[in-house]
């Protein structure tokens, strides 16, 4: 066997090596761990506003491949919203749990609905197709977004994008503050950048 060719055999698994550290063969959980950056931004008839997710969690289960290849099977993110933390202070906040309808639904969750299969372990980003489930107030639609996907070492996995849409598409009404006299836009932006650690608590038999 040629130096090229062993290299080609050797290269990968390596690769999964470092930067899926001692996770398995096979079907691994993932949970999201805490150094996360989740933001909502949005305009209004006076100024942009910006409010902080203070509360993620999410979950999912991953495919390591023999290659040194990544397929996502499931991925679960949940914000709380009773966490939002706006930069125009408590009546914001008041205003925008009560137009989420917190108390009846208190999170938004994104369910991943088809797998992505095939993210080879490189150390540069790769933008994926993430299409599944958007849940806001209750109401659920279909949403497909391009998300960034960074593979760490020690099995972390970096996910970070943008995904704006319409808050009445999901039966809310736009928030207002200042007795009425700032009303927001219709359209909002959620900006997020979440890590997940791979850690091997389902394994493959076949394998």
């Amino acid at each position: 066997m040629t130096k090229t060719k062993l290299l080609n055999v050797i290269l990968p698994g390596v690769l999964a090596i470092f930067f899926i550290g001692a996770a398995i063969t096979g079907k691994n959980t993932c949970t999201l761990i805490k150094d996360y950056v989740v933001t909502i931004k949005g305009t209004s008839n006076l100024h942009g506003w910006e409010e902080r997710v203070e509360i993620v969690t999410g979950d999912g289960i991953v495919n390591l491949n023999k290659d040194g290849s990544l397929d996502l099977e499931n991925i679960n993110i949940k914000m709380d919203v009773h966490s939002f933390k706006s930069d125009m202070g408590s009546v914001m906040n008041n205003n925008t749990y009560k137009a989420l309808k917190a108390d009846a639904n208190p999170e938004i969750i994104f369910t991943l609905k088809v797998p992505v299969k095939s993210i080879q372990p490189k150390p540069n980003e790769k933008t994926i197709s993430a299409k599944g489930n958007l849940t806001i107030a209750g109401i659920t639609r279909f949403v497909d977004m391009p998300v960034k996907v960074f593979m760490q070492d020690q099995g972390k996995i970096a996910f970070y994008g943008f995904y704006s849409l319409k808050m009445t598409d999901y039966g809310v009404d736009p928030p207002t503050a200042l007795f009425g006299t700032l009303k927001t836009g219709n359209e909002i932006t959620i900006n997020f950048k979440v890590n997940f650690k791979i850690t091997p608590a389902l394994t493959n038999k076949n394998n």
